[in-house]
């Protein structure tokens, strides 16, 4: 059987385990071309996440007509309450369980560097920037769809051309990014095996990372539980379905980046086309509940250890103002602990050092956090397909992201 006709989730797994392997047989030279080949399509990455926004999520709106504003304003609802339970989950769980394992008990005297610094460096940089941010890209996406919604004169001139970009992008989407993905996770996944950076933080820090690894999958069962009693499914085969997003997101550790694939996969759990197309690229910006248990988690421990305060009082300012944070957070590698440095400094005191092994830990486990996400985005999209209660006739083997291999 080719490579290309296995399904994604069997490509995927194949490139994380030849990325581990390689890494201690290529030399570094080899090692550096797909590094550079890395560069090269985070950057073309980072140029289409605003257009992949753009163009699905006002078509979306247009689409929904006067649902939109409601289902606008229940998504960030939905999307603020499961990253608010996320924390607070986190925060009670960890707090039971770190005292058992000893945490705090010995401090790191700053053992733990920036894996970043460990990184192979591509031979050359092509810089690709994208035509504006993500924020950016997202009130477009309102301003736009709304007002093909609502204009009389230049509706449906708007809707047109957001129709047509829509088709560009999914073209896009399943030409280039899709096929492309496996190629990019093996580069990934290389470079984190040649540097040993990832492993090292995980033996220093490695009861934590078991901890949170706990949460990780206790969390999508949790929300799956939940969506699957609203939309009176089995919450086991929706969160199966959803199993190449959340490989794909262990590969890239980009919520954007996995839009493709994450979108695709909530179809086949029978969402609405109107509904996933809004809900998926807005989510993978607004929910970063996998981030929120991770940066927590991770932030409880550097207190114990280093002797900060980590009462409630404290904690809850924390993860409520992490909340707000989260939700303007680019979704790319790193964005969410980046967004986080304002709250980690200003409510909990963190100094540099502190900062600096919060990234270490967080960078080490990136992609467990968006891969946490993406599945995340699938529930609340079950939950707003429900709410929206459009008849999903028009969800089929037909569309164009369930025929993508």
């Amino acid at each position: 059987m080719k490579l290309s006709k296995l399904p994604l989730l069997a490509r995927v797994a194949i490139a994380i385990v030849l990325g581990l392997a390689f890494g201690y047989i290529f030399p570094e030279w080899l090692s550096r071309i797909f590094v550079t080949f890395n560069s090269f399509f985070s950057q073309f990455l980072g140029f289409c996440i605003p257009l992949i926004i753009l163009g699905l999520v006002a078509p979306g709106i247009a689409d929904l007509g006067n649902n939109a504003g409601k289902l606008l304003l229940f998504t960030v609802g939905i999307a603020y309450g499961s990253t608010l339970f996320s924390g607070f989950m986190t925060y009670f769980s960890c707090e039971a369980v770190f005292p058992l394992i000893d945490v705090g008990t010995q401090n790191t005297g700053g053992a733990i560097v920036n894996p970043a610094e460990a990184m192979l460096n591509s031979y050359f940089v092509i810089e690709i920037p994208p035509l504006f941010d993500v924020m950016t890209a997202l009130v477009l996406a309102f301003v736009l769809g709304l007002g093909g919604t609502v204009s009389k004169n230049g509706g449906a001139t708007i809707k047109s051309l957001l129709t047509d970009l829509k088709e560009i992008v999914e073209i896009v989407i399943s030409r280039v990014i899709i096929p492309l993905l496996p190629l990019y996770i093996f580069g990934m996944f290389l470079n984190m095996s040649t540097s040993g950076s990832a492993f090292s933080i995980i033996s220093t820090f490695g009861k934590v990372i078991g901890v949170i690894f706990v949460l990780h999958i206790l969390l999508p069962l949790i929300q799956y539980f939940v969506a699957g009693s609203i939309v009176k499914k089995n919450p086991f085969k929706l969160l199966w379905t959803m199993m190449p997003a959340y490989a794909t997101a262990l590969g890239t550790s980009s919520s954007a980046a996995t839009i493709p694939v994450t979108l695709r996969q909530t179809l086949k759990n029978g969402v609405n086309e109107d509904v996933a197309g809004f809900c998926v690229p807005l989510c993978c910006t607004i929910h970063l509940a996998g981030s929120t248990l991770k940066i927590t988690a991770t932030a409880l421990a550097v207190c114990m250890i280093t002797g900060y305060p980590h009462d409630l009082a404290t904690f809850a300012g924390f993860i409520c103002m992490l909340g707000i944070i989260m939700i303007a957070a680019p979704g790319v590698p790193g964005g969410a602990i980046m967004a986080a440095i304002g709250p980690l400094q200003s409510i909990l005191g963190f100094g540099e050092a502190d900062v600096a092994l919060m990234i270490a830990v967080y960078i080490a486990i990136d992609s467990f956090g968006t891969a946490c996400n993406v599945v995340g985005d699938g529930a609340i999209a079950l939950v707003l397909d429900k709410i929206y209660k459009k008849p999903n006739t028009d969800v089929s083997t037909e569309l164009t992201f369930q025929n993508q291999p």
